[in-house]
């Protein structure tokens, strides 16, 4: 698969899965705007991309705050103009029992994990509407297809994420514009790592593969969506979970 001369919106970059992809897309040629809320990791995120070769640069977005979101989309077309390529893999949660959940954290929450994500969409779509094609992948997770003990606020969010996936590539086919979405399971990202170990060795023994994902598993599915291997899919769904989930 070849990006050269596409330019590709990462968000969530510094880390995880967003970071893997932002990486993977790099070294197929792509130029890649590595967005994210933490500056420090974000520069250096981009800095190893240039290292390796890659054409990248840091971009600061709060995907919380809506004036972020328009002022990260705003520097990102006066300097590119048009996007190829956006993939949302900001995303957190905590677990923790619905009725434990504060407002502040149920916001932070949906925020970050659905209304981010389709505001930074409607600010980058009009000039992919206008040129006629592009790309966009957005990461959510299976909590959103199944749900997820603990994850009932981040499953809501994130099953709001895959409906407006859906639902948004019904309406871009006709601007010859891609909507896909990628769902990892369990993948070895910090977010994982926050739960308990004795909690994560009981999730392992239900994973048929018996390991949790790499980022960079996850990342491949992504990059294919956002490839022209992809071009006659839209509205889709790919679960990346080693067998977790098999729901239809």
């Amino acid at each position: 698969m070849s990006f050269k001369e596409k330019i590709a919106v990462v968000t969530g970059a510094a880390s995880g899965i967003g970071q893997a992809t932002a990486e993977a897309l790099a070294q197929a040629g792509a130029s890649v705007i590595v967005a994210d809320i933490n500056r420090e990791k974000g520069e250096a995120a981009a800095g190893a991309i240039r290292q390796q070769g890659g054409k990248a640069e840091f971009l600061p977005v709060d995907m919380t705050d809506a004036a972020s979101i328009a002022a990260f989309a705003d520097a990102v077309q006066v300097k590119f103009g048009a996007v190829d390529i956006v993939v949302n893999g900001a995303g957190w949660g905590q677990t923790k029992p619905f009725w434990e959940s504060t407002d502040d954290f149920s916001e932070k929450v949906i925020a970050l994990n659905f209304v981010g994500p389709m505001k930074l969409v409607k600010a980058l779509l009009p000039k992919m509407m206008e040129r006629g094609s592009g790309k966009i992948v957005n990461i959510a997770s299976d909590a959103g297809r199944v749900g997820s003990l603990g994850e009932t606020i981040y499953s809501g969010a994130k099953g709001g994420l895959i409906a407006f996936t859906k639902s948004l590539a019904r309406e871009m086919a006709r601007y010859n514009i891609n909507v896909n979405c990628v769902c990892p399971g369990p993948t070895e990202t910090p977010l994982l790592f926050a739960v308990p170990e004795k909690h994560l060795e009981a999730f392992k023994k239900v994973i048929p593969f018996r390991r949790f994902g790499k980022p960079s598993e996850v990342a491949a599915a992504v990059v294919f969506f956002a490839s022209d291997s992809a071009s006659y899919i839209t509205g889709q769904v790919l679960s990346v979970s080693g067998g977790l989930t098999m729901a239809g």
